[in-house]
């Protein structure tokens, strides 16, 4: 019996001692389930005393390879046999046939000046070797040779019979005792001056063509519309920028400037003329105005030179320059209709004057004659100082410029035209014949 008593003993003494050891787990891992984490803790420890044999995990690791080996050959085999279509490469192939079609279908792209068109290149440079220096020499005293008192631009136009003729400004040459033309490789050569005209502020020259190897290609001004691309070649500042090219497009077509052509403050014709927004530098004047295939549309004349103001330049249409080209050529002038007036409007007369005009009130327009030429048509039609010119063949008369573009665009040399001018607050009809204006008048 006391056996037994021991043997219970013995067993209670080491119930005791689990739950110690139970305890003390519990205390370093706290838990919100006693009896889950309980059991695991005795299904761990109970795995961790039990070691699983090796050879069922080699067995496994086999398996493994066997069956992805197996997987690798399958997806192979459908992709191969194209049971399972490759989608990568349809796209890529349809959307290298889009990118064709686009490019197919895309909108043809217009090429300019600026771009790598070896063709207008070409012309661009064969239109600036056609573009000269043009110096106005003059001579100060008879002691000292003469000198340079201005330079511009000009245009060699053509080259027939041993000489090259060379189209510039007025206004460039005007004056000149001597002129020189610079060519392209800075050879200066002797220019004669074959004819000028003021109104048109048109000059010809010639010079000796054995050394001129390029041309001008003319263009058509007529065919030219706002908004196209423009060149302007000339030697602005001077011969130390010589050939500078400018780009720029057509502002306008047919502006008509005024101009003061005998320097009275007044203006006394009017030039029509391209507008353009292509730089127009002093020393540009002469110079071309090309289109983007490197034909002359104008010639560089002048521009408006405020501070206000810019990119305002202006060229002659080649088309009205070429008939006044052609006469200074062959004949050193133009030929214009010539009635031998001086005339100025109501608002000039001085006022001791004004008592010498009489007009009906309602009169406000017309041209005074200041004077009459003797010899002239005027004279011979007994035309008289302190007469106005209202209208001439019906067409009203409010200033020199109205009267000139009538008379220079309207009417040829040997007509008869109709005047009617006021003379004494009378109005009278005067017939007069147009004539040539000759030499020295």
């Amino acid at each position: 019996m006391d056996d037994n008593q021991n043997h219970q003993n013995d067993n209670m003494n080491h119930d005791n001692e689990e739950q110690k050891e139970n305890a003390s787990i519990q205390n370093t891992e706290p838990e919100t389930n006693g009896g889950i984490a309980q059991t695991a803790r005795q299904h761990t420890k109970a795995k961790q005393t039990e070691k699983p044999p090796k050879q069922k995990k080699s067995g496994n690791l086999l398996s493994g390879l066997a069956g992805g080996l197996i997987s690798a050959i399958v997806v192979v085999l459908l992709f191969t046999s194209n049971i399972i279509p490759d989608n990568n490469n349809s796209s890529t192939s349809d959307d290298a046939s889009s990118e064709n079609n686009q490019a197919s279908e895309s909108p043809e792209v217009t090429e300019t000046i600026a771009s790598d068109n070896a063709e207008a290149a070409s012309n661009m440079d064969e239109a600036a070797d056609a573009v000269v220096g043009v110096t106005r020499m003059q001579q100060t005293n008879i002691w000292e040779p003469s000198q340079k008192s201005g330079t511009g631009s000009g245009i060699l136009y053509k080259k027939e019979d041993g000489n090259a003729y060379v189209v510039t400004n007025h206004h460039v040459v005007a004056d000149a005792q001597e002129v020189e033309v610079a060519l392209n490789n800075d050879e200066r050569i002797k220019a004669e001056v074959l004819g000028s005209d003021e109104l048109s502020d048109l000059a010809v020259l010639k010079v000796d063509g054995s050394k001129i190897d390029t041309v001008a290609n003319l263009g058509a001004s007529e065919d030219v519309k706002a908004g196209e691309t423009v060149v302007a070649i000339g030697n602005p500042l001077g011969m130390e920028f010589a050939n500078t090219l400018t780009r720029g497009i057509v502002s306008g077509m047919d502006r008509s400037v005024s101009t003061d052509t005998n320097g009275d403050g007044q203006p006394d014709w009017v030039t029509e003329v391209i507008q353009t927004d292509a730089a127009i530098n002093p020393g540009n004047s002469g110079g071309a105005l090309v289109n983007s295939d490197g034909k002359v549309i104008g010639i560089n004349s002048m521009k408006i030179a405020q501070t206000a103001v810019e990119g305002i330049g202006f060229a002659i249409p080649i088309d009205s320059a070429m008939p006044i080209i052609e006469q200074l050529e062959s004949d050193g002038s133009v030929a214009r209709p010539y009635i031998g007036i001086s005339t100025a409007s109501i608002q000039q007369v001085p006022p001791q004057y004004r008592d010498q005009i009489q007009l009906p009130k309602d009169m406000e327009g017309g041209m005074v004659i200041a004077q009459v030429e003797t010899g002239s048509p005027a004279e011979q039609a007994n035309l008289q100082q302190f007469d106005v010119i209202t209208k001439i063949n019906g067409n009203e008369i409010n200033s020199l410029v109205d009267l000139r573009k009538f008379l220079y665009n309207e009417t040829k040399i040997g007509e008869t035209v109709e005047l009617e001018i006021y003379r004494n607050g009378e109005a009278q009809t005067v017939s007069l014949d147009l004539v040539e204006r000759e030499q020295g008048q």
